[in-house]
């Protein structure tokens, strides 16, 4: 079969194949809470977000809803680790419907923040959590860690005494919905 010609009036030849190149090594990115450890190490303080899953409770009164830790089954509000290529918003979503099997609309604005001590293998971090507000829409029967946490609704007010972090039960004692 002849060649063709281009418009710039070369031959259009068949390309040659080249050796591939050698590939680079992957160096596997650190998963978010690794990163976060090795931040911690180095005395930098790492962050989380959280969720506040809430309802209106029949009454008219908010009502928040807390889960218990994995390991020492006391009670805390959904949270996680930043994800990569997520918003902290997204994030948080994702952390209460995989901690407390919620769904609904997270608001844009951070409800606020609160800090604390996390426990690692040999020492602590400082941990700053940035928080947002849950409208829960669903609850599942079945959610990924629905055997290793319990859940409960209540009023902001108790939910408060139940929280180990003092900045965490003074949001939540404070807590209003903005204006919609």
């Amino acid at each position: 079969m002849a060649a063709t010609k281009k418009k710039s009036g070369r031959e259009n030849t068949p390309r040659k194949d080249t050796a591939p190149t050698a590939a680079k090594p992957s160096v596997a990115k650190p998963l978010p809470k690794k990163l976060a450890v090795e931040q911690a190490k180095k005395g930098k303080t790492i962050r989380q977000v959280a969720a506040i899953p809430f309802r209106q409770g029949a009454d008219g009164e908010i009502e928040v809803m807390l889960v218990t830790s994995r390991q020492t089954q006391r009670f805390i509000v959904p949270k996680g680790w930043p994800m990569p290529g997520k918003s902290g918003r997204k994030a948080a979503t994702i952390e209460a419907q995989e901690e407390a099997g919620v769904i609904g609309k997270t608001l844009k604005q951070p409800a606020g923040s609160y800090s604390y001590w996390k426990r690692l293998t040999s020492s602590f971090a400082r941990v700053n959590v940035t928080v947002y507000l849950l409208s829960v829409s669903e609850e599942l029967a079945n959610w990924p860690e629905a055997n290793t946490r319990q859940r409960a609704w209540l009023k902001a007010d108790d939910a408060a005494t139940l929280i180990d972090e003092p900045e965490l039960a003074t949001l939540l004692k404070t807590l209003r919905l903005p204006d919609e």
